[in-house]
């Protein structure tokens, strides 16, 4: 690990590689010195997405062609060196990996991406048994900076058994969100029982992260994953 980049501390199948850039190593949002950097550590381009909160898959079979966007907020790949990527300042990746190292998920999950099921669509678009994935939870808005409203409240106690032990009331009206609660209860709704990480709070440590909700930051900072 180096000051530029987190590597998730997790039991990483084999030949799965992954990799969460930090404010040190710049900006991921555009073309430039950051991303530049990033590329000296990939076997290939970044595939990045053109991302809407949303749940929508895209289904990685090769090193995408120059100038490739596509709409969508989670990726998957059983193809060697593709890289998949999504950019984050505030809002979760979340890594999938089966546990025979052949296919890996990787999924911007926000609190409406959670709430649209991006992280069960990548599970469903890898085609792996959820007993054998193993998850990690990057770099999110933690527990203690997470404001939101009761509309957002609602939302997850309409379609997320057990959401509620994951909100606690602040002001009238307002709830901390612990978005890592919910992604851990989606995904074991979902079958997946081996997840790691899930305990920095991009909010909170300006030092090595970009926050939208702190600063109105337009930067990003980028996770990606890889098969080797």
């Amino acid at each position: 690990m180096t000051p530029e980049v987190l590597v998730p501390d997790w039991r990483a199948p084999p030949g799965v590689r992954a990799l969460f850039s930090t404010r040190t190593l710049g900006d991921m949002s555009g073309s430039g010195k950051g991303r530049e950097s990033l590329r000296a550590m990939l076997p290939s381009e970044p595939q990045w997405l053109r991302q809407v909160h949303g749940a929508a898959v895209a289904r990685l079979d090769r090193v995408p062609q120059a100038g490739a966007v596509p709409q969508a907020d989670a990726a998957v790949t059983r193809a060697r060196g593709v890289v998949c990527a999504v950019l984050v300042a505030d809002c979760m990746p979340v890594l999938l990996a089966s546990e025979a190292g052949d296919a890996i998920g990787l999924a911007h999950a926000g609190w409406r991406g959670l709430a649209a099921g991006v992280v069960e669509a990548a599970l469903e678009a890898m085609a792996v048994d959820p007993r054998r994935v193993r998850a990690w939870l990057g770099p999110a808005i933690g527990p203690r900076a997470y404001e939101v409203g009761d509309e957002v409240r609602a939302v997850f106690l309409e379609n997320c058994t057990g959401a509620q032990s994951a909100f606690r009331a602040t002001r009238p009206g307002h709830w901390l969100l612990d978005l890592y609660a919910i992604a851990r209860s989606r995904l074991a709704q979902a079958g997946v029982v081996q997840v790691s990480g899930g305990t920095h709070c991009t909010y909170s440590d300006p030092v090595r992260f970009y926050s939208f909700r702190r600063d109105g930051a337009r930067e990003r900072m980028a996770a990606l994953a890889w098969l080797e």
